[in-house]
């Protein structure tokens, strides 16, 4: 991609910024894992002990900065300080008519609740539009995770469908409530 970086670069409420992955982040983002662990657990992909550690961390963040470089993706992560606290992602990027994408995130459960979900959000939506050029962004929840769904809504998602066994969550093929965000 050849967006000016630090456009995708911001500042959010409590001292935190977001900025693009790194590889020099792995040791950060596998400590913000582990400290995650269980918080996670419920919401993402079942895990091997191998992903929170710096070397899984590392070759997880290889695989996202490749989809950079392809123009597929692009991986953000928030910070507070030097310390992880977060990351957001927008993958399946899709060029020509579509234009459009699909948005990841998760904040630090010590962050939860002060706004830094949908100020990163909203900066992911900002950029979406300004520097990569899309029309529309896609995120997906579980149906009980109310507090994720409230941070879509706050940055101007509508809800657009429901799709059974979306995902592998937490070992098992689990629904999903879909969201969208047309940008123009």
């Amino acid at each position: 991609m050849n967006e000016d970086r630090r456009t995708l670069a911001g500042e959010l409420p409590g001292d935190v910024h977001i900025r693009l992955l790194r590889g020099s982040d792995a040791e950060r983002l596998g400590a913000a894992y582990r400290r995650n662990r269980d918080h996670l657990a419920p919401w993402e992909p079942a895990r091997t002990a191998e992903f929170f550690t710096t070397e899984g961390q590392s070759a997880n963040i290889g695989g996202k900065l490749a989809m950079f470089a392809a123009g597929t993706g692009v991986p953000w992560i928030l910070l507070s300080g030097e310390e992880a606290v977060g990351t957001m992602t927008l993958s399946g990027i899709v060029r020509g008519p579509f234009l459009s994408a699909n948005l990841g995130y998760w904040v630090d459960r010590e962050f939860n609740g002060r706004g830094i979900g949908s100020a990163a959000v909203a900066h992911v939506v900002g950029a979406a539009r300004t520097a990569l050029g899309l029309h529309r962004i896609q995120a997906a929840t579980l149906p009980h995770n109310a507090a994720s769904q409230r941070v879509l809504q706050r940055a101007g998602f509508q809800e657009i469908g429901h799709a059974q066994e979306y995902l592998q969550i937490a070992g098992a093929w689990q629904d999903h409530v879909l969201f969208q965000r047309i940008l123009h």
